[in-house]
């Protein structure tokens, strides 16, 4: 008789293969149609609120590889919250200002056209661009699963963001903290622009090192009695900043020499100065560098006077210590300047070309040849004029500013900028902008916890914030000048009425009305004593007002502020994470987020970096085209994000691998629980069911805990574990028997195929997060008994295993199972057996802790365990230092379940006798 229909095999429509790029698609589309995000905040309405503030990304281009690893490990983060219980916030936004949006519609233009175009008509053409991929990049995030509210993004160029953006100027204005500086900063010649340090990348560059000897001036030499040739020899890698030298600074603790040959140099120095060949004379005389302070030397280049001024930025190792000093190329240089008054002369324009004033202050000979050269190409001249002053001439290679978008190396150059004052008081504050954003590091929670030790350091480091730009889209410094006095009018009124009109017709309206229109009516001031400033926002302030525009502004159903958490790349220490805090500290005082996650970059699997000439980029369509969304997503969850994620063919396979075998531990699950109606009391459980349902608990709770943590890859890890050892390579093991031979309502049946609901049910509410489609998909399958109420995976709240009565404690029996399995597997190859149920095992029954003798047999997936047998012995293992011995079994093979447990041949044993009776 053939027994196979009287067993209870397992029986599901969920498919093995997840067929992922065809079905994605979609399911995506339908969880986009029913408005998904709307549901999901019904969901949870009067639940506590985690809020996720997004950076934005730059609307410009399709999504990469990072995009992709950013977007879905904040979606990961967001419906792990969800799962758990809170209400979740999550609004998408985009950076549409700024230089790289200028550069791509000045290139379709063409220069000419762009300059003769109306700055309103270009700003459209960039407005235009940006819509354009913010469309875009929104179908690529939607195709990675990601759930946010799509359907009101925030836009940095929407009318009423600009507004906002305005808004926040005006405040850090009203602060005391927005001044107006002659300074110098870096300037990008290429992009014809200032720009803030977090625009600023480090390239090596090969430069010139030259030595200089300026004399001193006849009544220097007087007054410290000198008769014959002395100067000070300065060392600067920059040639063409020597026309603008109004200064030569010193240590003020150092001793200088003059040698035998003439030169002034740092005695710290001489011994280094006489090895390079700099210098070749005898250490004559000492000269503190106080008695040398005030004093003039000439300017070998123009002969103009050089003033010696005092600095601590003055260091002893490398150079001369004596630093050249021109006040309009350098920061220490501006400093010094201001204590000393040292004019400040920049005869370089906006695009690094020599301007008319190297003619009008006479700061080269035969100036009239330099006005219009660019600086760079004028440093071989320089050195010829500098005749026999010029001491050593040699190149070499060192790290050099560069600009982030140009790739062009930058400049130090002198210009009207507007800045945000770092060791101001904002007003009503007792503690500068400085102590206030370091007083707010405290309060954020930081992964990796060493992310505080970047931060921290550039807060306290940095430079006041240049905030202006000499470009045309952004959001302009909104403000008026008095023309007679220069003064700013900080008018509130005036504010105000300007930042109604951008509600209504965006920050164009700047350009696009007259003076007149763009004051409140009935105003004080006369439209023609005024004028414009033209200066546009740093993009990084736009980005940096968010946390106003979006949480505060009420503009948005966005969250809290401050946000619970943001989440971006280590980069954005020194740009996005920085420029928020400055802000809404100096607003507020605070912190805009409560916790900072910073993860790396992608490389490739060798560790480099992607790039199209080395033909190892990774795009995410490409990926979702062949493997999936949700591999792309599990391959986030399982990389260690807070380093550089590696990813290849070969690591996404491994991970399509690792999904099989997870999506195939479910459908196992799904089939054995198909006719299950209801679940047992907690006394029902036999000892094998305790021992899973208290392992699942413990383990599961590990998991939440890193997830808590935010440590993806260590829950996986967990939770991979033990679907790979106890879950899948035990329990789904040493069950089957009586899932599928058992009565259909029998007792340990029914307590076996209520675990499995439970354990499938909490472990559905960890994975989803991640592999969210696979969890709706086998949500849609389960049986209505694991479904309830549930609609959809959105409708699930996480439930963790329930606590049973303890079970037995499974060290020794791991062990006897582990060493069972090893001693027996050659067996299996010699085909001795074709499988373990034809064996028994002899020995000490004590030492294993499972009292019941049909559960300890199912432990090793035999068909008896006693403490002796007259069957042929195969082998022999030890365990709990015991000997245990295996034999084949005695007893007759079952043509049912197939245990060698009846009592004739081609019998059924008794239990399946009862059952099929």
């Amino acid at each position: 008789m053939d027994y196979k229909e009287t067993l209870l095999l397992p029986k599901t429509d969920f498919p093995m293969r997840g067929n992922l790029p065809t079905n994605e698609p979609k399911r995506y589309q339908r969880w986009f149609e029913t408005d998904i995000y709307e549901r999901m905040k019904r969901k949870r309405e009067g639940a506590p609120l985690f809020t996720l503030h997004d950076g934005p990304p730059y609307a410009n281009g399709d999504i990469h590889i990072g995009h992709a690893l950013n977007k879905i490990l904040k979606d990961i983060i967001l419906k792990y919250n969800y799962f758990q219980g809170k209400a979740v916030r999550m609004t998408p936004g985009w950076d549409c200002h700024g230089l790289p949006i200028e550069q791509k519609v000045e290139e379709k233009l063409g220069k000419s056209k762009k300059e003769a175009m109306p700055t309103e008509q270009f700003r459209a053409l960039c407005r235009e661009h940006a819509a354009k991929f913010i469309d875009i990049q929104r179908d690529g995030f939607k195709s990675l699963g990601v759930i946010a509210d799509w359907e009101n993004p925030y836009v940095t160029m929407d009318f009423k963001f600009e507004a906002n953006i305005y808004r926040t100027l005006c405040e850090v204005a009203k602060r005391g903290l927005l001044v107006e500086r002659h300074k110098p900063i870096f300037w990008s010649w290429a992009a014809q622009t200032a720009l803030a340090d977090a625009e600023v990348e480090y390239e090596d560059k090969e430069d010139y090192s030259i030595y200089v000897h300026f004399e001193l001036s006849d009544a220097a030499k007087e007054k410290l009695d000198i008769h014959e040739k002395a100067g000070l020899v300065i060392w600067t890698t920059t040639p063409w900043t020597l026309p603008a030298n109004t200064g030569i600074s010193l240590n003020p603790d150092e001793m200088y020499v003059l040698t035998d040959d003439g030169h002034i140099v740092a005695e710290a120095r001489y011994d280094a100065m006489i090895e390079e060949g700099v210098v070749s004379g005898h250490a004559s005389r000492k000269i503190a560098a106080t008695e040398l302070e005030g004093l003039l030397a000439i300017n070998p280049l123009n002969g103009r006077p050089s003033k010696v001024v005092l600095g601590e930025h003055v260091l002893m190792d490398g150079g001369t210590g004596c630093v050249h000093t021109a006040p309009g190329h350098g920061e220490d240089d501006y400093k010094v300047g201001l204590k000393y008054g040292l004019e400040v002369i920049m005869p370089v324009d906006e695009k690094g070309l020599y301007d008319e004033s190297v003619v009008g202050l006479n700061l080269l000979p035969n100036p009239e040849a330099f006005v219009g050269m660019h600086i760079f190409k004028a440093n071989e001249k320089i050195l010829e004029l500098l005749g026999e002053s010029l001491l050593k001439v040699s190149k070499f290679v060192h790290s050099y500013p560069h600009c982030w978008r140009t790739k062009k190396p930058l400049i130090y150059r002198a210009t009207n900028q507007w800045f945000i004052s770092i060791d101001d008081k904002p007003s009503g504050s007792d503690k500068t902008l400085r102590e206030s954003a370091l007083g707010a590091i405290e309060d954020v929670t930081f992964y990796p916890a060493t992310a505080k030790n970047r931060l921290k350091p550039m807060i306290e480091g940095r430079p006041d914030w240049c905030i202006s730009r000499q470009r045309s889209w952004g959001v302009p410094i909104a403000f008026f000048r008095v023309k007679s006095t220069k003064a700013v009018i900080f008018d509130e009124d005036v504010l105000d009425h300007v930042a109604a009109l951008f509600d209504e017709h965006g920050a164009d309206a700047w350009y696009s009305m007259s003076i007149a229109e763009l004051l409140p009516k009935g105003s004080k001031y006369n439209p023609d004593d005024l004028e414009k400033i033209e200066d546009i926002l740093d993009v990084w302030f736009d980005s940096g007002s968010t946390w106003n525009s979006v949480l505060s502004s009420g503009n948005y159903d966005a969250g809290n502020y401050p946000a619970s958490l943001y989440l971006e790349g280590s980069d954005q220490h020194r740009g996005w994470f920085q420029s928020s805090l400055l802000l809404s500290s100096a607003i507020n005082q605070k912190s805009p987020y409560e916790t900072l996650i910073t993860h790396g970059f992608t490389v490739d699997e060798k560790g480099e970096k992607m790039s199209k000439s080395k033909g190892n980029v990774v795009a995410p369509d490409k990926v979702i085209k062949q493997y999936g969304s949700e591999i792309l997503r599990l391959w986030v969850a399982l990389s260690d994000y807070q380093s550089d994620l590696k990813i290849s063919d070969g690591i996404l396979k491994q991970t399509a691998e690792q999904y099989r075998k997870m999506r195939n531990t479910f459908r196992f699950l799904l089939a054995n629980i198909n006719d299950l109606d209801a679940l047992v009391s907690s006394e029902a459980y036999g000892e094998l069911d305790r021992w899973i349902l208290a392992k699942a608990r413990e383990v599961f709770a590990s998991v939440r805990a890193s997830f808590d943590a935010n440590d993806f890859l260590k829950g996986f890890a967990t939770l991979n574990h033990f679907i790979t050892n106890e879950l899948s390579g035990i329990y789904m093991d040493i069950t089957k028997d009586r899932l599928y031979c058992e009565a259909k309502e029998s007792d340990i049946r029914r307590a076996t195929q209520s675990a499995m609901l439970l354990i499938s049910k909490a472990m559905l509410g960890l994975v989803a997060p991640v592999i969210t489609y696979t969890a709706d998909e086998i949500l849609e399958y389960a049986p209505p008994i694991f479904k309830e109420e549930m609609e959809t995976i959105f409708d699930l709240v996480y439930e963790e295993v329930p606590k049973v009565a303890p079970s037995f404690e499974d060290a020794v029996l791991l062990e006897a199972r582990e060493k069972f399995s090893e001693a027996i597997d050659s067996l299996k190859k010699e085909k001795v057996i074709k499988a373990t149920l034809e064996l028994e095992i002899a020995g000490d029954r004590e030492l294993f802790p499972i009292e019941n003798n049909k559960d300890l047999e199912d432990w090793f997936v035999v068909s008896a365990v006693k403490t002796s047998s007259e069957g042929e012995q195969v082998a022999t293992f030890e365990a709990g230092g015991k000997i245990f011995s295996v034999h084949k079994a005695t007893a007759y093979k079952c043509p049912r379940c197939w245990r060698f447990t009846a009592e004739e041949e081609e019998t059924l044993c008794s239990r399946c006798a009862e059952v099929v009776a």
